[in-house]
Formats: C-alpha cells, structure tokens, sequence
C-alpha cells in the first residue's frame, strides 16, 4: 500500500524547490557533461521545471542555464528555481550551439572546431 503517490511527489518537488529557493537557499538541477568525438553534451536533469521556463543564455565563453517558476504561463513575476554557469573552453564552436528538451532532460550540444580553422599563418611586415 502506498501512502503517497508518484503523482502526488511529482506535483510537490516543484513547490518545495519554489518554498526553497523563497527562503533564500537555491536548488541545483544536476548537471553532467559528456565528452564526444565531435564536440560536448551538456545534460542539465530537471524533471519537475516545464521546458518553457528553462533558459540557456551565452555571453562571450560563459553559459549560463536557469530555470524559473511561474504559477501561470502567463504570469509577470517569477521566481528562479536555479542556476548553472559554466566557462566554455576555447576549442568550442560557439556559432553552432544547439539545445533539446527531451525526457525531462536538457542538452545543450556544442561541437568542437575544425583544428584546420584554428591554426593559420601570420605575414610578416617589414619597416
């Protein structure tokens, strides 16, 4: 006999993350990074934020991931649910970023450079 249900669980980790964060702590979505042949995964789980309210933004070689809680879609004011910053290393192509939300499951995919395109000669000027 169960006492309390999976649905039950599932429809209360948003609002105790929400009264957590209220008080002033922060919860931390898990993140994992996979290294592949043709350039990183980066998988961020949080099963009870909706994939509206995640957002991945890049300023320069920092990324940051956030989620947010809103009572409505519509809603003005949102609370933040958490946050992940990484410095991105510089073998990254960051012109052909690309994010999924599958499975309750965030991947922000980041190819590697063409070796080819990062090493070039430089002329040398004579005075």
């Amino acid at each position: 006999m169960n006492l309390i249900s999976r649905k039950f669980i599932r429809n209360m980790a948003p609002q105790l993350d929400l009264l957590n964060t209220l008080g002033g702590g922060i919860a931390q979505a898990q993140m994992r990074i996979d290294k592949l042949k043709k350039g990183v995964v980066i998988r961020v789980a949080a099963p009870s934020v909706s994939p509206e309210n995640i957002h991945v933004v890049l300023n320069n070689n920092r990324m940051t991931v956030f989620g947010e809680f809103r009572h409505e879609p519509e809603d003005q004011l949102a609370a933040p649910l958490f946050t992940r910053i990484l410095d991105l290393p510089g073998n990254l192509d960051l012109t052909r970023i690309d994010a999924i939300h599958e499975n309750n499951e965030l991947q922000v995919r980041i190819p590697y450079l063409d070796p080819s395109s990062q090493q070039r000669e430089i002329d040398i000027k004579q005075r």
